[in-house]
């Protein structure tokens, strides 16, 4: 069993910048992929970046593209997002995801075997 927590959200003025992390612990994540997603209010959680085991592959949402950058830390077991020149419309939950069920993780399928409860970031124009 894996035990995600997300840290690093908050409120940040629009042109800002924010760094998520991720630490895993229960086992090592290092051997899987891992991604970000999130959850804006009333909508679908949605893809943003994920990043295989190697770091080696990397994808982005479009709407993140340039400005968001996805890496690990397979020593530490960590994942990081961090996320420049943010825009009101990226106020959302944000969630770590590891390892994931498909073969389409590039291709952003939100379907991972662990999750994390979420960080709350938050853009004010």
């Amino acid at each position: 069993q894996v035990q995600l927590i997300e840290s690093g959200g908050g409120l940040v003025q629009a042109g800002g910048s924010l760094r998520l992390s991720c630490a895993a612990s229960g086992r090592t994540v290092s051997s899987n992929v891992m991604a970000w997603f999130r959850q804006a209010p009333g909508r679908e959680r949605e893809f943003v970046a994920a990043i295989s085991w190697g770091g080696g592959s990397r994808n982005y949402a479009d709407s993140v593209k340039g400005r968001f950058t996805i890496s690990r830390d397979n020593v530490k077991n960590t994942v990081s997002l961090q996320m420049n020149s943010l825009k009101p419309e990226d106020t959302a939950v944000y969630y770590c995801a590891a390892d994931s069920l498909s073969t389409n993780w590039f291709q952003g399928d939100p379907r991972y075997r662990y999750w994390g409860q979420g960080t709350q970031v938050t853009v004010s124009s």
